[in-house]
């Protein structure tokens, strides 16, 4: 591999010779565009690697920190998609890699674009079919850890796409985090990262209203947090999460330990308890309103996990 750390920019032409030269190891190239937190830590994670990684970012000084540690900044994006095969976005979202890509589009011609930003299953599709009418395949992405832990113990990262081409750059990909395929379809990957995100939210937002509502108390955040440990470790248990997964399943949803009014009763008094002390209890109200619904379709007396029924119909 070529010394490229004497270089600060590389021009279109000696681009062009890397990419068309027969003893460069395209596999151990890499282009990544977008280089906010996560788009920095999957390029150092590479250069560490021994990768020969080519940058591009809006704002061009943010590749400034990667060429000094090896990187070879594009100067424009067709310079930074001819350099590799395998092309990696880091973006806030899918809208932001039309304008990006507009000019440069005869570019992409035979590029796998990894696009690890974060948008709707729709979204993701749309891209795939426009990426293929441009000669690209995309793969779609979700990193499930945030930018320090990229590369590290821990990490993983959803793919959907064409699976020979996920499986033609899997060790490549690897080390970022540990992939998981999830199939074929370009949303399924969205799918995924974003109903592990909806658990992470949620949960995040339910412990400080919790915290809040002890703290109109007195308590203070540090003394209820060994009780909010507890109720997070303990929910797969108590949750009964694997058996919910059965029931849901199978459409049956026996409630004879804590039926579905039993629990709609605590709902409403945690809502009457927010409203008492005068914090905000509009997520407290979301929840009983779950409850709620689901009674009035006649799964009063069925166990907590009927309330599937209600949140997967929009009505």
């Amino acid at each position: 591999m070529a010394n490229i750390h004497h270089f600060k920019e590389i021009s279109t032409n000696k681009i062009n010779e890397h990419h068309m030269n027969p003893s460069t190891n395209k596999e151990n190239a890499v282009t990544i565009i977008g280089l906010g937190p996560m788009g920095q830590a999957m390029a150092t994670v590479y250069l560490n690697k021994g990768y020969r990684v080519t940058v591009w970012n809006r704002t061009a000084s943010r590749a400034d920190g990667l060429v000094e540690k090896g990187a070879v900044k594009a100067s424009t994006v067709a310079d930074a998609l001819r350099a590799s095969e395998l092309v990696i976005l880091s973006l806030t979202d899918y809208e932001a890699m039309y304008p990006i890509f507009a000019g440069s589009e005869d570019a992409l011609a035979n590029r796998l674009i990894v696009n690890l930003s974060s948008d709707t299953p729709d979204k993701t599709r749309e891209a795939a079919a426009w990426l293929k009418s441009h000669g690209a395949e995309l793969l779609v992405g979700g990193v499930m850890v945030p930018a320090e832990l990229v590369g590290k113990e821990g990490a993983y990262v959803f793919y959907s796409g064409q699976k020979t081409v996920f499986e033609t750059h899997e060790a490549t990909l690897r080390l970022i985090g540990k992939p998981d395929y999830v199939g074929e379809d370009p949303g399924l990957a969205q799918l995924y990262y974003q109903a592990q995100l909806d658990i992470f939210l949620t949960s995040l937002a339910a412990y400080l209203h919790a915290t809040a509502l002890v703290g109109s108390a007195g308590v203070s955040a540090k003394t209820f947090l060994p009780y909010a440990i507890e109720t997070f470790d303990s929910l797969s248990v108590i949750g009964g999460l694997a058996e919910a997964a059965d029931h849901i399943d199978a459409g049956k949803y026996p409630g004879e330990m804590a039926n579905v009014i039993m629990m709609g009763a605590t709902a409403d008094h945690i809502v009457g308890a927010s409203r008492a002390v005068g914090i905000n209890s509009r997520l407290p109200e979301a929840v009983k309103a779950l409850y709620d619904r689901t009674i009035a379709t006649g799964h009063g007396k069925d166990g907590w996990p009927s309330l599937f029924e209600a949140i997967k119909k929009n009505s």
